[in-house]
């Protein structure tokens, strides 16, 4: 028997669970508070009894979880540039004194750069977490994480996830189990009447 669990439910299978005990998380400094918010997600649920004795518990939920809050840089240079010029010019002279000159000059130019340096500020959480029986095989896990959702934070909305599925898992275990124990209707087909014969 591992981690105090009652021998009547050492072996049990994720169909068999009512009653589960959530362990205390490793991981960074946010674990305790997703723990706290792992056991309200499943609490509001009605499909286990939340325990804090692990002798009474079917099987433990353990595992780790981490929140993160992080800045994230963006850099960008945009720059256009243009520019023409035309210059001619001449110039003569003869020993009379008559003389002629032209010139001609052209010149334009476009010159812009523009650049933007942003900072962006990211919050992640993440949790891997696994549901484990009496004798200690692992009969459920998942690893989820979030950056946050529209109406909650990203340690909550990792919290509902791990919920969510345990939740929907472990009622399709239990439909199986009850499909399983359930009387099984006649699969034989009814004889045919005597004296008429079967086509084939």
């Amino acid at each position: 028997m591992l981690f105090g669990i009652e021998p009547k439910h050492a072996e049990a299978t994720l169909g068999e669970i009512t009653r589960v005990y959530v362990d205390t998380l490793g991981g960074g400094a946010q674990a305790d508070q997703m723990r706290d918010m792992l056991i309200g997600a499943l609490q509001q649920s009605g499909l286990f009894a939340i325990t804090e004795n692990q002798e009474r518990a079917d099987a433990i939920l353990k595992g780790s979880a981490d929140d993160q809050t992080f800045m994230q840089e963006h850099s960008t240079s945009d720059s256009v540039g243009f520019t023409a010029g035309e210059a001619t010019g001449s110039r003569s002279a003869v020993s009379i004194g008559a003389s002629s000159s032209s010139n001609k000059s052209l010149h334009a130019g476009i010159n812009q750069s523009d650049s933007s340096h942003i900072q962006e500020r990211h919050h992640e959480a993440f949790a891997s977490v696994r549901l484990v029986n009496g004798v200690g095989d692992v009969i459920w896990s998942t690893t989820q994480e979030s950056g946050g959702a529209k109406f909650r934070g990203a340690m909550s909305d990792v919290a509902d996830k791990i919920a969510h599925r345990l939740i929907d898992e472990t009622k399709k275990a239990r439909e199986l189990a009850a499909a399983a124990k359930s009387p099984q209707a006649a699969t034989l087909a009814p004889e045919a009447p005597k004296g008429i014969a079967t086509i084939k």
